[in-house]
């Protein structure tokens, strides 16, 4: 499974701006999430997909979708990439992500929050813990492990 990062548009069917009962019904459609936690009048609705447990947490403003969060999947020989620019973001070391990147032109700005932004883009993308994720000789994560795509950063 591909998820395809659209940056200012959206994640895979998911598009900013679609209502809630427009993101249950893709959800429906779709069959490849299943929703975890739900209110009636969401701020929030949780899926994962339980194949590769990986997260997709869609974010509600006033009844529209305003951002999107992905966490990386637990199962590493799962058949999924999440895909930014072409590139997968979860599986591609995140140094090598961001040279990548920036020679496709893309600016990031990094900060000492532990994530790197991409402004143009409307896309973080952190290391948000190395729990069950590859890590490097000094217990590093390898790879990133978050992304979120808003509305606005």
């Amino acid at each position: 499974m591909d998820i395809e990062i659209r940056p200012c548009v959206g994640v895979g069917p998911f598009r900013l701006g679609m209502s809630v009962e427009e993101a249950r019904g893709t959800v429906q459609e779709r069959g490849l999430f299943r929703t975890v936690a739900s209110d009636a009048d969401p701020g929030q609705i949780t899926l994962t997909h339980d194949a590769s447990r990986l997260s997709v947490v869609l974010g509600f403003t006033k009844g529209a979708l305003s951002d999107v969060e992905l966490f990386r999947f637990q199962v590493e020989d799962a058949d999924v990439r999440v895909l930014l620019d072409g590139l997968d973001v979860f599986r591609t070391p995140s140094e090598v992500l961001l040279e990548q990147l920036a020679e496709r032109g893309h600016t990031f700005e990094e900060n000492d929050l532990a994530f790197d932004a991409l402004p143009e883009l409307e896309v973080i993308l952190s290391n948000e813990s190395s729990y069950g994720h590859p890590v490097d000789e000094e217990g590093d994560p390898i790879h990133y492990d978050y992304v979120l795509v808003a509305n606005r950063i």
